[in-house]
């Protein structure tokens, strides 16, 4: 024992040892201990069953905010009562702990407003959730910072954040006009990934088809797909826009109104 700690200074200990949540909670549970003839086996449980939950909090809000996600949205906020081409089934070890333990990934693709952005967040929140690291990026900032990069030679420091984390987020790909090294930038980051055996999540507006002439060299454009979906899953999301359902419904009681 140090000579700095006597042995009753249970406070001071807790706080050298980073005991936070115990050293805040202990003295309250004493008293219920007492109260409650508690065994010293329960009680110890208690505390270290709180300093492990908020711990873990804690780390979840840290990689939250390290991912850099536009918003915070889960699975089950996604209303798969509207958006019905796509079911909480089909999403299947998207989910789980196998996305990143097995290197999964997924493109969801599909008109503006049908909730692909909401669906690649909230794996990757689940993802964090699970005890793992994401990152977030527009597919216009990811190849706009890594064109710079490699134009002034500085291209393989620039990719770390890109292909460190264990679930990439490249969101609206195709939406932007992009450098005639689009698809170089873009095919490093996925292969690396795919050597790596993690996860990447694309969103996009364009059919896969189409992904040749947004990024400017076909050949690339199938590379990268083929990496993508070898341990991954394409799925398209049809139907209305969330963003102009209420519109759509104003527009809906109108009509009937001024039927009437």
């Amino acid at each position: 024992m140090s000579a700095a700690i006597g042995t009753g200074d249970l406070d001071a200990m807790l706080k050298r040892l980073h005991l936070p949540t115990i050293r805040r909670l202990y003295a309250e549970l004493t008293l219920r201990a007492e109260a409650e003839g508690m065994s010293y086996r329960d009680f110890l449980e208690i505390l270290a069953a709180e300093e492990i939950a908020h711990r873990a909090q804690t780390r979840i809000t840290r990689s939250v905010r390290r991912a850099r996600f536009p918003y915070l949205r889960t699975i089950d906020e996604f209303d798969f009562t509207f958006q019905t081409s796509v079911r909480m089934q089909m999403l299947g070890t998207l989910l789980g702990p196998e996305l990143v333990s097995e290197g999964r990934s997924a493109i969801f693709s599909g008109p503006p407003g049908r909730g692909k952005t909401h669906l690649a967040v909230a794996v990757a929140y689940r993802a964090i959730q699970n005890g793992s690291e994401a990152f977030f990026t527009s597919a216009d900032e990811l190849i706009g910072a890594l064109s710079h990069a490699a134009l002034t030679g500085r291209l393989e420091a620039a990719l770390e954040p890109y292909v460190h984390p264990h679930v990439l987020v490249i969101d609206e790909l195709g939406y932007q006009s992009y450098a005639a090294d689009a698809a170089n930038v873009l095919f490093r980051v996925v292969s690396i990934r795919h050597l790596k055996r993690r996860s990447t999540i694309v969103t996009t507006n364009k059919p896969l088809a189409a992904l040749g002439q947004v990024l400017h060299d076909a050949d690339l454009a199938e590379a990268i797909l083929d990496r993508l979906l070898e341990r991954g899953t394409h799925y398209v999301l049809r139907g209305r826009s969330y963003r102009t359902r209420n519109h759509r419904e104003e527009l809906t009681q109108d009509a009937i109104s001024d039927a009437a």
